[in-house]
């Protein structure tokens, strides 16, 4: 039977509060930045192509991780995944106590990171891309949520709880800025106006 335990920040090396993302102004600027151009084909893609939930520390993969550090009392095996805990998820408010109701969300999704620029980077860099600490690319989110999200961007789909609609623009743009990736105008339409909610 596997122990349990309570995780402290000292477990984990990794940080303990979500990746941090811009002001409002700062993102402006970065979108300003960006490459406008039309999204490129999904020929080809396949999410193997992004090698996830990577080895990070001890036992702990990408996805425990994530769980660990945007949960609340979390608890976990031996093997590190989650037992129990409390997780909000930003993206409609709701709060869970079953990990099996917590998905971890690729912000930017694997496959329009690949119709945006990904798709001519080695298997490497796309494996950075979809385990990505760093930048606010992973979220712990409701899972229907996230399945009703898919693969879509900004112009297809936002967050249900419209009060994050700033956050969300700013970490996508954080994102996209950071891996040089392209944006459509629509996109890019749909960004701007939910900055416009800071």
């Amino acid at each position: 039977m596997l122990s349990s335990c309570a995780v402290t920040a000292t477990d984990d090396p990794r940080p303990t509060g979500p990746a941090p993302g811009v002001e409002p102004g700062q993102a402006r600027e970065r979108l300003a930045e960006l490459v406008v151009a039309p999204r490129g084909s999904i020929s080809g893609y396949d999410r193997d192509r992004f090698p996830h939930w990577s080895a990070v520390s001890g036992n702990c993969n990408t996805r425990e991780t994530v769980l660990r550090r945007d949960g609340e009392d979390v608890r976990a095996g031996a093997d590190c995944s989650p037992t129990s805990g409390e997780w909000t998820s930003p993206y409609d408010g709701a709060t869970w106590t079953d990990p099996s109701d917590v998905d971890i969300d690729h912000l930017v999704p694997l496959a329009q990171g690949w119709v945006s620029g990904a798709r001519s980077w080695t298997d490497e860099r796309r494996e950075r891309f979809a385990n990505d600490l760093d930048r606010p690319q992973l979220k712990a989110v409701t899972d229907n949520v996230n399945q009703s999200k898919s693969d879509q961007a900004p112009d297809e789909w936002k967050p249900p709880l419209e009060a994050q609609w700033c956050a969300y623009s700013s970490d996508w743009i954080v994102v996209k800025h950071h891996y040089q990736l392209t944006i459509t105008t629509a996109e890019r339409e749909a960004l701007t106006q939910m900055l416009d909610r800071c």
